[in-house]
């Protein structure tokens, strides 16, 4: 390999999307696409000073983490805890599978109306919303990484006195099943980011619903300065999850 091949991916990327938005900014100015419905990215550093001097933007993400944390931790929580429950126990698993069947294919989005009735437009209802999308995730993933643990991991623990359930579940079953449980976590926290706007669009605070009072005045440079601030805030929720994981994990690449 040549040297200076590695950093190539990355000029790259950054090439293109120095191709994107200059095209995109040269669409808007000729007049291709109409500035009221398309803004020009040159507008949107205006929209962002715009939205921190008069405090929604710091409001809205504020609004839109509670949100996001309390649906993230009692999906991902609740999620793991069923998962590994089918995993271990086969008559838990003949009990709730026809249960499981009838509500996976219900998307989050159809439960808005029920937690608006249940709820009302509060942060309860955004976390419920969350949490169910982010439950399914890690209940699959959870279930297929107890249930695939290496059979002779287990024979081999008993072999050296890990002979009680409590023990083997702890000291080698779920050690054995963590990067499959970290995997679905990591995989909720980019769906709950998605539930989240859905949520708020339907009038809970946060940026969801302040994306909807753009729109009803034509800001559009205001909506895409949400929509990037949710990109940014996905992106470094998932960086800071994939370093810790990395440490945390350290020992299987051992």
């Amino acid at each position: 390999m040549r040297p200076g091949t590695p950093r190539r991916p990355a000029l790259l990327s950054a090439a293109g999307l120095a191709v994107f938005i200059g095209a995109w900014e040269a669409a808007v100015r000729s007049g291709v696409l109409p500035a009221s419905l398309v803004p020009a990215p040159s507008a949107i550093p205006q929209a962002l000073i715009g939205e921190i001097r008069n405090g929604s933007w710091f409001t809205a993400i504020g609004e839109s983490l509670g949100h996001y944390l309390i649906g993230v931790c009692l999906g991902s929580l609740l999620g793991i805890v069923a998962g590994a429950a089918v995993a271990l126990l086969p008559r838990f698993a003949a009990v709730q599978a026809w249960i499981a069947r009838l509500l996976r294919p219900i998307p989050p989005l159809a439960w808005i109306p029920f937690t608006l009735i249940w709820f009302g437009p509060s942060q309860a209802a955004a976390a419920f919303i969350i949490g169910v999308g982010v439950f399914w995730l890690n209940y699959f993933a959870t279930w297929s990484a107890v249930e695939t643990v290496d059979e002779g991991l287990v024979e081999l623990a008993a072999a050296f006195g890990q002979g009680g359930f409590a023990r083997r579940l702890g000291k080698v079953i779920l050690p054995a099943a963590l990067p499959g449980m970290l995997s679905g976590v990591r995989s909720g926290l980019g769906q709950g980011w998605m539930a989240v706007v859905a949520a708020e669009l339907f009038g809970i605070p946060g940026i969801g619903q302040r994306m909807n009072e753009a729109a009803g005045v034509l800001a559009t440079n205001v909506l895409v300065l949400y929509m990037l601030t949710i990109a940014l805030l996905y992106g470094m929720t998932d960086l800071m999850f994939e370093r810790v994981t990395r440490r945390f994990l350290a020992w299987t690449r051992a």
